[in-house]
């Protein structure tokens, strides 16, 4: 093996995979009983935090830089210029078995360019998984890319061997894909996640009547939106993300930041700054739609297109109804208590929890941990502290924001860092 070849190939596709944020703990619960190697058993993905708190890490790579395509937004374009590279399948099997045994990874992200077809790199990307399963009996995790119009006897295929499967939408919509990526078809992203779908479905009702059922990508399937490529409002954004969750049953839509790579002028110009403020809000509007209750047209509509980058999407929410609040927070339902701006879960189950026994005052609320300086605007509670009403939502707004901190009150660099 020629090492120093080895070395420069995953200098190379482990810098170029660095733009795939679309990455998670697993959820996967393939546990190791056949005395081989690793345990993706609550396991996840490199700089992640499981829910026990430990930090697990996995090899990152593409497989080849190289691409058939020529998409104005990547940096693995046809056209663009750079050093390319491809690993046999047996060296990124070797690379994972060896960084295993080192500690240094507890599973596997492979990625791809396209090169032939699309089910020429699946087949390879598949190959793989299939032998750090079967020859090496590796039990970490492995998450494989689906490749935009892969076959489907593929895609089953892949799901048999991979913990997650996931294929990037890339851009949000349709005219922006057609704008940015001409070769490239709308419906060719969807085929893949349809029968990952349906596979993951079918295999739940199967493993009901046999045990020995063979598990499907027993942690689900994601995807990845580039955002502030091609001028979507957060509407559109926030639509397509909720149309993959309820068609789709996605596990994660992820939202990446545009990093400049390309000198085109239908993209941002080099040196602009990654919207980072602007994927953060997105996170928070989609936190808010899965675990708190919300509906998409109450946080994004006509009225409103674009989230508030001065305040997270909730306190934005909350501003726009004063007409609701305040409200006592010893007698007030769970619905309307996760949409007080400033008490997040945990904080709601607490809460829920400790007036059972009595009714909770300012100093009760304070060591539960909710955040004051928002929270204590918008609920009433068992004090005879005088409580301001402030005569409008952006005076309200201005002493919020008086009171506040966060990691995006500085400036944002140019460059994102993903590892």
């Amino acid at each position: 093996m020629d090492y120093e070849r080895i070395k420069e190939k995953l200098s190379i596709l482990a810098d170029a995979a660095k733009y795939d944020v679309s990455c998670s703990s697993s959820g996967s619960k393939r546990k190791n009983t056949t005395n081989g190697l690793g345990d993706s058993s609550g396991m996840g993905i490199c700089h992640s935090y499981t829910e026990d708190g430990r930090c697990v890490s996995l090899l990152k790579i593409l497989l080849t830089n190289h691409c058939i395509f020529d998409c104005a937004y990547c940096v693995t374009r046809k056209s663009n210029d750079i050093k390319r590279a491809a690993f046999k399948v047996q060296e990124v099997v070797d690379l994972t078995i060896h960084f295993y045994r080192r500690n240094y990874i507890e599973g596997l992200f492979l990625s791809s360019g396209i090169f032939k077809d699309a089910d020429y790199t699946m087949e390879r990307l598949i190959q793989v998984a299939k032998k750090l399963r079967l020859e090496e009996n590796f039990n970490g995790y492995i998450h494989l890319k689906s490749i935009p119009g892969a076959s489907d006897e593929l895609m089953r295929e892949a799901g048999l061997y991979a913990d997650r499967l996931s294929v990037n939408i890339e851009i949000p919509t349709k005219s922006g894909l057609k704008l940015l990526a001409p070769d490239k078809k709308h419906e060719d992203f969807m085929k893949p996640m349809e029968k990952v779908k349906n596979e993951i479905i079918q295999y739940k009702q199967e493993s009901k009547l046999i045990k020995r059922t063979p598990r499907y990508a027993p942690a689900g399937q994601s995807t990845q939106m580039i955002i502030g490529a091609s001028g979507e409002s957060d509407r559109d954004i926030m639509y397509s993300a909720t149309f993959f969750y309820k068609k789709y049953n996605m596990k994660r839509v992820y939202y990446s930041g545009y990093v400049p790579v390309a000198n085109d002028p239908r993209l941002p110009a080099l040196g602009s700054k990654v919207p980072l403020l602007r994927e953060n809000r997105l996170y928070q509007t989609d936190w808010l739609l899965r675990f708190y209750g919300f509906d998409i047209r109450e946080l994004l509509n006509e009225q409103h297109l674009n989230l508030d980058l001065e305040v997270d999407p909730k306190l934005s929410w909350a501003l726009r109804n004063r007409h609701l609040f305040p409200v006592n927070i010893n007698r007030v339902e769970k619905q309307l208590l996760l949409r007080i701006p400033g008490i997040g879960l945990k904080s709601v189950n607490k809460i829920l929890h400790a007036r059972k026994f009595r009714k909770l005052n300012w100093e009760h609320l304070k060591n539960i941990g909710i955040a004051m300086n928002r929270a204590k605007h918008f609920i009433t509670c068992d004090s005879r502290e005088f409580e301001v009403k402030e005569p409008s939502s952006e005076y309200l707004k201005n002493i919020i924001l008086g009171t506040s901190s966060g990691k995006f009150r500085k400036d944002i660099g140019s460059q994102l860092s993903l590892f």
